[in-house]
């Protein structure tokens, strides 16, 4: 038995529970790790209140959580891993949990912390992804909302790194944050188009949604095309002819490895803002939801 944080109804974070469950063991291809830190990602809560439910049904009890990292301490059969190797990835049936199933397990330099090779996983393959989907070339301008996010600040430092003019919006707190990412920061809340008008008077190519904070409208008038619009935060997406990006990359096409190489090398930071006990998950997500958070929140079984 293995300890693990569960939920069994939707609701608060006070639904999320510490409880005792069978230690997982690893299928074909798995690895199971123990765990050392685990990220908790806006998608969790989502889950967790139901917002997802039409989309992401649950099978209570439910444990939260998408990414993991740790040590191997057993493989199934064809595993591209070894016991007592440092890994990271996403987990396969949770990862607020001691142990933890991976279906492809990659290698964790010892260059990355623990908080940080778990914080990577989800954040940076949807930022690459959604990059892709966006397709402005170096030498363009793309406009992010929610630019100091979890996603927006691995975004925007891979669209500068592509040579990107990126203009994002932040609130009062993070303005110089994202300045020193390459970016011009730009206050969101009422009048933000024309402050964006006046940040790139060259217009802007494209526009990438990652707050969820009611702006395509603006966004597709302000581009002209809601086919240069792409959302990962907006529900509401359709109603405005404009893409809802969702998905994993392919194991042939996963950027995980090039983005763990990069932060290794000092080419992509992935800020952490604080960590939690596992049993404190209800408290992390509580911090999330009232925006507290200034990075992403790790739990550390």
């Amino acid at each position: 038995m293995s300890t693990a944080i569960t939920f069994s109804a939707y609701g608060a974070p006070d639904v999320l529970q510490l409880s005792a469950l069978a230690t997982p063991e690893p299928g074909p291809g798995q690895v199971r790790i123990r765990v050392r830190a685990a990220s908790v990602n806006p998608l969790d809560m989502k889950i967790r209140s139901g917002l997802m439910a039409g989309k992401v049904p649950a099978h209570f009890p439910v444990i939260p959580g998408l990414d993991a990292a740790g040590v191997v301490d057993a493989v199934g059969e064809g595993a591209e891993a070894a016991v007592g190797d440092e890994v990271l990835g996403a987990t396969a049936g949770g990862s607020y949990r001691e142990y933890a199933l991976l279906d492809r397990a990659v290698a964790k330099p010892a260059a990355l912390s623990w908080e940080v090779a778990a914080s990577l996983v989800t954040v940076g393959r949807t930022a690459f992804r959604v990059l892709g989907e966006v397709g402005v070339p170096a030498g363009g301008t793309l406009l992010i909302h929610g630019a100091a996010g979890s996603v927006g600040v691995i975004a925007v430092q891979l669209a500068v790194a592509r040579g990107i003019t990126v203009i994002g919006t932040v609130g009062e707190h993070d303005d110089e944050r994202l300045t020193a990412l390459g970016a011009t920061a730009v206050r969101y809340g009422d009048g933000w188009p024309e402050r964006v008008r006046a940040a790139a008077p060259q217009g802007v190519d494209s526009v990438l949604d990652a707050s969820g904070a009611g702006v395509l409208a603006d966004s597709v008038a302000l581009t002209g095309d809601a086919a240069r619009v792409v959302t990962i935060a907006d529900l509401s997406a359709a109603q405005h002819g404009v893409r809802f990006s969702a998905g994993a990359a392919d194991r042939a096409g996963d950027p995980l490895p090039e983005l763990v190489r990069m932060v290794a090398d000092g080419k992509l930071t992935v800020p952490v803002w604080r960590t939690y006990p596992l049993a404190e998950a209800a408290r992390a997500h509580t911090d999330l939801e009232a925006h507290r958070n200034r990075g992403k929140a790790v739990l550390l079984p």
